[in-house]
């Protein structure tokens, strides 16, 4: 009854999101890009593969452990070595290149572990499991995943909010990101914030790892190979935002699977007709912020001249190329489409070789996203919906 691309869209969001909220979160707290954190999404996988093959507890029932033992690891990782290198001094740079070192670490512990299980189970293959985990169940003939998931998430995302706004120690994390040094002043423990808040971002990764079990199988490189698009779904959610982080995640993770089956079997007319014109809308709303940048640089001495120049260029340029495009593809549509192969495809589909350029479609959405917000989703104002209301 459900389209299989809108459950993938569906549950590739919902577990992106989960991890999105994570990387958000350690980003928040240090200003450091954390590149190791793919490997607490694997810690979860792992928990819960080890949960299901020794004791026969299925993902669901794991998934709280995963929770846990991805948590301390995370916390572990900043205190034993984030921290110490911050207090001597240490470059963003350098603290970029530790997550790295960190990332390539977990790999050989990984590949231990894995190792070990072959020897002891030898029939489980650890490595690269040849399918997902047993223990779903299945409703109205779709799997359970695609309802637990949404719930978790929304669960997740409720308790945060209630964490933030609602008790002491969340509105002193609060207080604690926003500005560190004023928050010691005022007597907050900011380092037990920062570990409460690196343990409560790898949960969230752990927990996402243990239910992505569920659906599709893992390996040792699973959260190494899915790093980037989670920096996407978080650098698209505003990197400085939460809730920012859960919106970037469910876009980013949902297109991957929804814009390559429309790609691959076509949008049909009045769909590329529709993005015919938000293109061009696209467009003409980058060019209107090129002009308000214009007069509010102008004569500003903290701006360079050959800055401004470039940065008003190239929003120049790229609103060009939208409405440009916007318009022949109209036009194609209009008159049959001639020999332009590009238009023709995406309304017919270009068949099942656009499945090869998958990864590439959320790093496409969130450059496209950033030139019209490039603070992300949460620099969208909305304020004009209550003046209307």
């Amino acid at each position: 009854m459900v389209p299989a691309y809108l459950i993938y869209g569906v549950l590739y969001g919902t577990l992106f999101a989960l991890m999105a909220m994570g990387l958000t979160l350690t980003y928040m707290t240090t200003k450091v890009p954390n590149f190791a954190y793919g490997s607490f999404v694997t810690l979860g996988l792992y928990t819960a593969y080890h949960f299901s093959t020794v004791f026969k507890i299925n993902p669901y029932e794991s998934s709280f452990a995963a929770f846990l033992v991805a948590g301390a690891v995370s916390a572990l990782m900043y205190v034993a070595i984030l921290r110490p290198l911050a207090r001597r001094g240490t470059s963003l740079v350098a603290l970029m290149i530790a997550t790295f070192a960190v990332d390539i670490g977990f790999i050989g512990i990984f590949g231990i572990y894995t190792d070990y299980m072959q020897e002891h189970y030898p029939y489980s293959y650890p490595k690269q499991l040849p399918a997902a985990l047993p223990g779903d169940f299945f409703a109205f003939g779709i799997q359970g995943l695609f309802f637990v998931a949404p719930i978790i998430l929304a669960a997740i995302t409720l308790a945060i909010y209630v964490l933030f706004t609602r008790t002491k120690f969340g509105i002193a994390m609060r207080a604690s990101v926003e500005n560190s040094s004023l928050a010691k002043v005022l007597g907050i423990n900011v380092e037990r914030v920062n570990v409460v808040s690196w343990m409560l971002a790898g949960g969230f990764a752990g927990v996402a790892g243990a239910l992505y079990t569920l659906w599709l199988p893992g390996g040792t490189s699973t959260g190494s190979d899915l790093i980037v698009p989670i920096f996407a779904a978080s650098v698209l959610g505003g990197l400085n935002s939460i809730f920012g982080a859960v919106v970037g995640g469910l876009a980013i993770g949902s297109s991957e699977d929804l814009v390559t089956t429309w790609l691959a079997v076509g949008v049909g007319y009045y769909a590329a007709a529709g993005l015919a014109v938000l293109l061009m809308l696209m467009g003409a709303a980058l060019l209107r912020r090129k002009l308000r940048l214009v007069r509010r640089t102008l004569g500003d001495p903290r701006i360079g001249l050959v800055d401004r120049r470039t940065l008003l260029t190239a929003m120049g340029i790229t609103s060009v190329f939208f409405v440009v495009v916007g318009v022949y593809m109209l036009f194609e549509m209009a008159t049959g489409f001639g020999t332009d192969l590009f238009v023709s495809g995406l309304v017919d589909g270009y068949g099942s070789e656009v499945v090869g350029y998958q990864p590439a479609v959320p790093l496409l959405i969130m450059a496209i996203t950033l030139l019209v917000l490039p603070r992300g989703i949460v620099s969208l104002n909305l304020g004009w919906l209550r003046r209307k209301k």
